[in-house]
């Protein structure tokens, strides 16, 4: 009997060393084949710049110190860079596109070469000025890390799905008109990509790196929220 659990005991240890040894491969596998991925998706920027009358850099220092307090940028700071930075028009509007970097203490193990945290945020200019707002999804740290009072628009379903932040109750309810929370809670993007209003500028963003695709997408979406906002939603801010 213990000879059988001895054998047994090697058995177990060989295939706990076969296992890690096939997920630390595979793990590698899948890295370098996402990084490749990324950098592919990094070279056709400039083309697609290129090919749409765009404005292309790779690293255009100091441009996203203007979008502090947006979405993921921190609330102050100086000569910080936009790596992958797109300007131009889209369906007729302003727009700008970049990735922001900054090391995350709290990632990678010690000794590692950590890597950055990217996030890519998307500006669509708006056709008039308005006071800040901001269309979020709830989540479980609202209450630990965001105490600014939630306004509540009084339509269940899209109470239930957003999160809504302003001080100008009036002009938010302006925005969000029932076409425009309709929209939102019906199409898919609105409950994967926040909103930001900030004067005449309207942002959303996610973690990730910047590709052709999901700029097109962000932008056309970006877009699409501002159509559905009645004109006179503007005179009255």
């Amino acid at each position: 009997m213990e000879q059988l659990l001895g054998i047994l005991a090697k058995v177990v240890f060989f295939a706990f060393i076969v296992g890690m040894f096939t997920l630390v491969i595979w793990v590698f596998v899948r890295t370098n084949k996402e990084d490749k991925r990324i950098r592919r998706d990094w070279a056709e920027l400039p083309r697609l710049a290129v090919a749409r009358g765009w404005t292309y850099e790779q690293r255009a220092r100091g441009q996203a110190t203007q979008f502090c307090g947006v979405g993921p940028m921190p609330g102050s700071g100086s000569n910080l860079s936009a790596w992958h930075c797109l300007t131009g028009e889209f369906r007729g509007r302003s727009f700008m596109c970049f990735e922001h970097r900054y090391n995350n203490p709290m990632s990678g193990n010690a000794g590692e070469r950590k890597r950055p945290t990217i996030e890519a945020i998307f500006m669509v200019k708006a056709p008039g000025h308005g006071q800040p707002v901001e269309i979020l999804r709830p989540s479980k740290t609202d209450a630990l890390l965001d105490r600014r009072q939630r306004m509540r628009l009084g339509m269940t379903e899209f109470d239930d799905i957003f999160r809504v932040v302003t001080q100008d109750e009036i002009f938010a309810r302006g925005i969000l008109s029932d076409s425009v929370a309709s929209f939102l809670v019906t199409d898919p993007r609105g409950r994967q990509s926040p909103l930001q209003l900030r004067d005449d500028e309207l942002f959303t963003w996610y973690t990730g790196t910047l590709s052709p695709q999901v700029l097109e997408e962000k932008l056309n979406y970006l877009c699409d929220v501002l159509d559905q906002i009645p004109a006179q939603a503007w005179t009255a801010a």
